[in-house]
């Protein structure tokens, strides 16, 4: 076995945690002729920088590639690393979708989980944790990750679309259609507009600087973003509920995420 799938086999078998670490997908291209390799990294990290993890079927809920004649389910060996070695097919654009299993996380302290908490803008987390009579130490949060990214195969041409997951990023905007400077996202939970949510934006130029900014989703669930060409996105947004102790935690998280690259 290659060192680079024996290190992505350990390192699949170990808890990731949620605190404040981005899960996203990282196409090698974001632009592809047809017929060449598509293939994408599946991230956890920081500041738009981390870990490329391997394939394991036991984290993996949802795995598909969605172009325009349709949908294909990415199959791949265990720990293989890229995640994602395809062939790209029909111009288009092109949707890349990984939806988690649950995983846990537990907080031995409680400051972890409120710096975490308030810095994905629920500042009234202590209230609400001590409000339900909760522990403020040795307790779970279970996060899942929906991640989605844009590759525009050939002309790139066409529209992203909600693929029914449970929160998502929908692009209104095709960022491979000509010289953008805004980019609009509609934010998506349980299918509808998921309004006055905080976006987290990482844009990273060509020389490789990461800059974050906030933002935040008007009363139908969009944000308009400015972009520039040349820069690679990553959009996240934390749903953040009460879960029943019962199921081994006491809060749940869901994560969207959305890549994508301006020509």
């Amino acid at each position: 076995m290659r060192p680079a799938c024996l290190f992505a086999l350990i390192l699949g078998t170990l808890p990731v945690p949620a605190v404040a670490h981005e899960f996203w997908i990282d196409p090698a291209e974001y632009q592809v002729e047809t017929g060449a390799p598509l293939v994408a990294d599946i991230r956890n990290g920081q500041k738009f920088s981390g870990i490329a993890l391997g394939y394991f079927e036991r984290s993996i809920a949802r795995f598909d590639v969605i172009g325009p004649d349709g949908t294909a389910p990415v199959e791949g060996r265990m720990g293989d690393v890229p995640a994602l070695e395809t062939t790209a097919g029909t111009p288009g654009l092109t949707v890349l979708v990984h939806q988690t299993t649950p995983d846990n996380v537990t907080y031995k302290t409680w400051e972890k989980f409120q710096t975490f908490a308030e810095h994905k803008d629920f500042p009234d987390i202590l209230t609400r944790h001590r409000a339900r009579g909760l522990p403020e130490s040795d307790f779970k949060e279970s996060y899942t990750r929906f991640a989605k990214s844009l590759v525009a195969v050939g002309h790139g041409r066409g529209s992203d679309r909600a693929v029914g997951m449970e929160t998502e990023f929908v692009a209104l905007t095709n960022p491979y259609a000509g010289p953008l400077q805004r980019m609009q996202v509609l934010l998506l939970y349980r299918g509808g507009p998921r309004a006055e949510a905080q976006v987290e934006m990482f844009d990273r130029a060509p020389d490789g600087t990461v800059k974050i900014t906030l933002h935040r989703t008007g009363a139908d669930g969009t944000v308009t973003l400015p972009v520039a060409p040349g820069h690679a996105y990553l959009l996240d947004a934390v749903v953040l509920r009460e879960m029943d102790p019962a199921q081994g935690a006491v809060w749940e998280t869901l994560w969207a995420a959305l890549t994508f690259a301006v020509p």
